[in-house]
Formats: structure tokens, C-alpha cells, sequence
């Protein structure tokens, strides 16, 4: 048997930790690569229950919650919707200053104002948390009603018309203000028709009444950090 001075097996032992750092470090990196850079999408899927999240803090875990599933859990996910009544909360002060990607790491706009302008949003780039194109107007079925609650600036409406199925509580009598995420669609008001985000309150609050003009109860989700 060959026996090793204590220099060489020191030195060996170097090598051997020295490879083991490198392997480590190459599937830190590796881990680091397939992160997803996902900080927008539409929901896959939704509630069950048409416009009834549970309220605001229920549509927010709606959007977590899938955007875990899709790896990317490590955001601080909100829902853009606006809310009514006392102590209202607009949709665009609570998703963030941006910049937004979409799951394959398009950039959809990089500010609020940007977003609220002349944004990169159209059914091609506003994709599921699954990278997946969301079926728009001349697709059945049509789902291209994004729930939004919301005025074209990303405001809350005022007054006591219903805009937000009661504050996304409601699964009935109701509406909700409904946004084209494909940007086109059949509503005669020809700068309503092409909005992301507010294009024609809903027929209803139920499945059923949603799915009437093209919606599926889907939502917009925005990494807020």
C-alpha cells in the first residue's frame, strides 16, 4: 500500500474541497437561472365563484398562490382591483412602481405611468403565470373580461353604482368593470373597446353572467415589491 506524506494529503484535501465549492457555487447558479422572472400575469384560473375572491385580501392570495405554483412565490402578489365605498382603494396604488415582465420575461411596461399609457399590454404578452396566451374575442371560448373594478387610470369609481360586485363579494346581482386584455373587441366606444382595464361593466356577477361577454373571472396580478 502506497502511503501518503502530509504534505500531499493536505494537498489533496484542498483539491477535494476546493471541487466541492465549485460544484456547490455551479448549483447555486444553476437554482439562480431557472428563477422566474415573472413580475405580471393573468390568473389561470378563477375563483369558482365569478366575481366572489372573498374580498380584496382573497383575490391577493388568488394571485400568490398560483404564481407559487409557477415559482414564483417569492413576490408580494396583489391583484389589480379597485375597491368602493368608504376608505376605497385604487388598483394602480397598490400593485408597485414597476417594472413588470411576463412569465417569458417580456417587459410589459416598466412604470405606473407607462402602464396607464402606452403600455406593451395585448393578448400576445399578457400571458397566465403558466406562459400560456389567455383565449381573446373570435376564440371560444372568449375570456379577454379581465376583472378590474376599475377606471382607466387605475382609479376607483366613485358614487353607489355597483362596479366591484360589492367589493368582490358577490357571486349574484351585481357588476364589475371588466378590461380587454387581447385590446379589441365589439363595444361601439371605440377607446373603451381597446382598454386593458376598463372597457364595459360586466352582465353580472355569477359565472354564468360573466361568461356572457367574454369572461372567465380571470384577474391581472402584479409583483407589488
Amino acid at each position: 500500500m502506497t502511503r501518503m506524506t502530509g504534505g500531499v494529503a493536505a494537498s489533496m484535501a484542498l483539491l477535494l474541497a476546493g471541487c466541492t465549492g465549485m460544484a456547490q457555487t455551479q448549483s447555486s447558479g444553476a437554482q439562480q437561472s431557472t428563477a422566474s422572472p415573472m413580475t405580471f400575469f393573468i390568473t389561470s384560473a378563477g375563483s369558482g365563484k365569478g366575481a366572489d375572491f372573498g374580498g380584496l385580501a382573497g383575490a391577493d392570495k388568488h394571485c400568490q398562490t398560483l404564481a407559487a405554483a409557477a415559482g414564483a412565490g417569492n413576490h408580494t402578489w396583489r391583484a389589480y382591483l379597485s375597491t368602493q365605498g368608504p376608505g376605497a382603494v385604487n388598483a394602480r396604488d397598490r400593485i408597485g412602481k414597476g417594472r413588470w415582465r411576463n412569465a417569458k420575461g417580456v417587459v410589459v411596461a416598466n412604470n405606473l405611468e407607462e402602464l396607464h399609457g402606452t403600455n406593451n399590454l395585448g393578448k400576445q404578452t399578457s400571458l397566465t403565470e403558466k406562459g400560456e396566451v389567455v383565449n381573446g374575442a373570435g376564440d371560444s371560448p372568449n375570456r379577454h373580461d379581465i376583472l378590474t373594478g376599475s377606471q382607466p387610470n387605475g382609479t376607483a369609481f366613485a358614487g353607489t353604482e355597483d362596479r366591484t360586485c360589492g367589493n368582490y363579494t358577490k357571486s349574484g346581482v351585481g357588476n364589475v368593470m371588466l378590461g380587454h386584455h387581447d385590446r379589441t373587441g365589439t363595444n361601439p366606444n371605440p377607446v373603451a373597446n381597446v382598454s386593458w382595464n376598463s372597457s364595459h361593466p360586466s352582465a353580472g356577477c355569477s359565472i354564468e353572467d360573466l361568461a356572457k361577454t367574454g369572461s372567465a373571472g380571470y384577474l391581472y396580478c402584479f409583483a407589488a415589491d
